[in-house]
């Protein structure tokens, strides 16, 4: 009996050892079952890239897929107002992208994404189909297209307020027929914020007595409303509807939107003095700067007689009225298509 009280004991420690060690050695990272038991992540990336045209404008709405073999189904997005695209979490491997949009022809581009990379396509170049007929268009469907086009224009406002009706953004803006010019000068001659920014240089001007002559109160008030919105009206009439009529240009601005920062504020700049005519070619711009002479001349009927300006007086307001109007350019070349939510560039031809 004492015999077996000292064995047995020893027996039931020993045995609990042996088992400690078994469970050591299974649960030791050099076990081979180990590496199997960890999951492996899945790590993506991004693909990037803008689609231009051969001479280097953006192209806005252009469908851009990303395709890949184990992905389904494939990516698709349109290009921004900047012609770029961007993927992001693309799963990392080989990838496809097909760019398309009516008219031009579609361009495909293949490319390895590394596990957090950022893939950038740069510039894709999309090429117009070659044409296959010629294409007339009478001058009543022009109109019709020309009509279109001011729809689109009377909707653009800067920060969704202030008219902007004279700037074309289309890629293939057509001439405007005398009544078309004659109505755009017209719409904005009416649009209540016209008179709403002139009754506020009408207040800015009373608070600095400006037009002295016009004396203060309700009835000085009235005078310098009257005569800033006359001003705005005849030189709109004048020299977006009258003269441009009579010498078949167009008065809009035309944006350009591509080309080299100094390219664009030289075509800006040039903008002051020359323009396009109804047969869309560049010309000097005759409407304009005769136009802002005659709104200058009429001003003298409507202005006290200390604030009337002689012809020495005249041409100088003329040469400010080209520097403000270069500048005016400068800003819608560069800044206000960026606020103002309407302005859009078609990419068909």
């Amino acid at each position: 009996m004492h015999g077996t009280l000292v064995v047995f004991p020893f027996i039931l420690l020993s045995i609990p050892s042996g088992l400690s060690a078994q469970a050591a050695a299974a649960d030791s990272p050099t076990s081979a079952a180990s590496p199997a038991q960890t999951p492996s992540t899945v790590q993506s990336g991004i693909v990037q890239g803008v689609v231009t045209g051969k001479d280097g404008e953006v192209y806005e709405g252009v469908r851009v897929e990303l395709a890949q073999a184990d992905a389904q189904p494939p990516l698709v997005q349109q290009t921004n107002s900047d012609g770029e695209f961007t993927f992001v979490n693309v799963p990392a491997g080989v990838f496809t992208l097909t760019i398309s949009s009516d008219g031009f022809s579609t361009q495909t581009l293949s490319g390895v994404l590394k596990a957090g990379e950022t893939f950038d396509a740069q510039n894709i170049v999309l090429l117009m189909k070659e044409a296959t007929s010629m294409v007339r268009v009478s001058a009543a469907q022009q109109e019709e297209i020309a009509e279109v086009q001011i729809h689109v224009e009377e909707t653009q406002r800067v920060l969704g307020v202030l008219p902007n009706f004279y700037v074309s953004y289309a890629r293939n803006p057509v001439p405007l027929t005398t009544r078309q010019k004659y109505a755009l000068a017209w719409k904005s001659n009416i649009d209540p914020y016209t008179f709403l920014l002139n009754g506020a240089f009408a207040g800015i001007q009373q608070a600095a007595n400006t037009f002295a002559g016009y004396g203060q109160g309700m009835q000085g008030y009235a005078k310098r409303f009257g005569a800033n919105y006359a001003d705005t009206f005849v030189s709109t009439e004048i020299g977006g509807a009258i003269l441009p009529s009579i010498f078949k240009q167009d008065p809009r601005y035309f944006y350009k939107g591509t080309g080299t920062i100094r390219a664009r504020a030289a075509y800006a700049i040039a903008n002051a003095v020359i323009c396009k005519g109804d047969n869309m070619r560049w010309q000097f711009n005759y409407s304009g700067i005769l136009g802002g002479m005659a709104a200058g001349g009429i001003a003298n009927l409507y202005y006290p007689a200390s604030d009337r300006s002689g012809v020495a007086l005249t041409f100088e307001d003329l040469a400010l009225g080209i520097g403000e109007t270069a500048v005016q350019n400068l800003f819608q070349e560069f800044l206000v298509k960026k606020l103002t939510p309407g302005a859009r560039k078609s990419v068909t031809p």
